[in-house]
């Protein structure tokens, strides 16, 4: 057999030799396995597979070949951000990017922070992004989201969102129909709306709800954040036959078991950001709670505005906060866990299969089976001493793994990233373009303001904001204003 390397489009691909994780639903673990790429879909998954003579080879030997991850709630818009708000709290974020600053992006600025997202999230072998896009405060900020995740070879979902407005009014507008009409989602573009639900007896929501329906798309939206969005907000979604198994609800990191039950009932599944509801204070990560009623997870990185661009983090922190509050009941009660509730192997389903299911692509993505697309990680580090013993490979990438193991990605059939270096991207124009935005919003703010923002006072006393300003409502699970 006559194998050859080098990745010209549509000649097959193989990756040899490694250890596969299908995820397909029967705990396999192959070893010195291979995968065989033809066009867009996988052709076969198995050892010392025939490949046709002119095949591309991949040395997978050592590593780990999984699903590509797929992270159902990220604002990429944000990622010109990366890091200024570290020391932020929810609050913080909501008065930063709701009430004062986040009508400073420029459509050119949201296509900054798109591109350098979508460039993060393939070299992290994360190869289907929800873009969670509620800076899109006019049509021109849409298409400029757009274009740029249709710039960089990897799969997204726009889940359009206009934090500036009411949803009721920005889903009515003839722009935005508009530009629904025009971008006619495809497979490597998917369409949502992304916005969420006060709590507001009116329901000033429910328009926004039955274009989604009238569109035939899905709803994502904060759900269960502490004093923003709760149980109230649920309950006028059910009550209204707004609750549907295509619904996907971020965090609910903060609601009672009524609601649970309801999202349990209606099918519908849930984005956990363990990162996120850590260190912002949504709420505890919720997932012993959603495994408890037995609700479909997720999961999403939320902001690098705060946090890591990678799932990597995210299965990590998510396995920690789930195992320390199992541990904190335990002892609360006088006794010890003895055996892990959660495994390593649910949070790489979590990454891989549960984000599939959420944006409604587990027929085709999120597994490693013939016929279903050939989105694949390489995780393969022959110069890291993290890199063996290879002995429980879902524990190796849960916690050992990192970005920077990522060998070699693969979207739609085609290779975006090999040897640890990305394929056809041009990453210094978008450091241009981010340098071009930060200035733009360091200037447009002035320093003093720019500085203070990334480092908040430590307050004396709790300050809430409720983001939301097209209704009055609020509760006593809600800020008042």
């Amino acid at each position: 057999m006559n194998e050859r390397t080098g990745f010209e489009p549509g000649r097959p691909v193989v990756l040899r030799g490694g250890t596969v994780l299908p995820m397909d639903g029967a705990h396999q673990v192959l070893e010195r396995a291979d995968v065989l790429v033809a066009g867009d879909r996988i052709a076969a998954v198995g050892p010392d597979l025939a490949v046709p003579g002119d095949a591309a080879v991949i040395d997978a030997t050592g590593g780990i070949v999984m699903p590509g991850m797929i992270d159902t709630h990220r604002h990429m818009w944000q990622t010109v951000m990366r890091g200024y708000g570290a020391d932020w709290t929810l609050t913080q974020y909501f008065v930063w990017y709701y009430l004062e600053h986040g009508r400073l992006f420029r459509p050119e600025d949201v296509h900054a922070g798109n591109l350098l997202g979508a460039i993060e999230a393939i070299d992290a072998g994360v190869t289907t992004v929800v873009d969670w896009s509620h800076g899109l405060r006019t049509v021109d900020h849409a298409d400029a989201a757009v274009d740029a995740l249709r710039s960089v070879p990897g799969r997204f979902v726009l889940a359009y969102g206009n934090i500036q407005r009411p949803p009721a009014e920005w889903t009515a507008a003839p722009e935005f129909r508009d530009f629904v009409s025009r971008i006619s989602g495809d497979d490597m573009l998917g369409f949502q709306l992304a916005f969420d639900v006060t709590g507001d007896p009116a329901f000033p929501e429910k328009p926004a709800f039955e274009a989604a329906r009238e569109l035939g798309v899905a709803v994502t939206t904060h759900a269960g954040v502490w004093g923003a969005t709760g149980d109230d907000g649920i309950r006028l979604m059910y009550d209204h036959g707004h609750m549907t198994p295509e619904t996907v609800y971020v965090h609910a990191a903060s609601l009672s078991a009524d609601s649970y039950h309801r999202i349990a009932a209606t099918g519908g599944s849930i984005s956990v950001s363990t990162e996120s509801e850590q260190s912002a204070g949504q709420g505890y990560p919720p997932t012993w709670a959603i495994r408890a009623h037995g609700i479909p997870v997720s999961l999403s990185m939320d902001t690098s505005v705060w946090w890591s661009g990678d799932l990597f983090s995210a299965m990590r922190t998510t396995l920690g906060a789930d195992r320390s509050r199992e541990h904190m009941q335990a002892h609360a009660k006088g006794g010890t866990v003895t055996h892990s509730g959660l495994r390593a192997e649910h949070v790489v389903g979590w990454a891989t299969r549960g984000g599939a299911r959420a944006i409604g692509r587990d027929h085709d993505l999120g597994s490693l089976e013939a016929g279903k697309k050939a989105d694949i990680v390489l995780i393969k580090n022959d110069a890291s001493p993290v890199s063996f013993p290879l002995l429980n490979p879902f524990g190796h990438v849960a916690f050992q793994a990192q970005r920077g193991d990522v060998h070699t990605v693969l979207v739609d059939g085609r290779v975006v990233k090999h040897e640890h270096r990305l394929v056809g991207v041009d990453l210094a124009a978008a450091r241009r373009e981010v340098e071009r935005t930060v200035e733009h919003l360091r200037e447009s703010m002035g320093e003093e303001a720019w500085q203070k923002g990334m480092n908040p006072d430590i307050p004396e006393t709790t300050i809430l904001d409720n983001p939301y300003t097209y209704t009055d409502y609020h509760s006593a699970s809600t800020h008042t204003r």
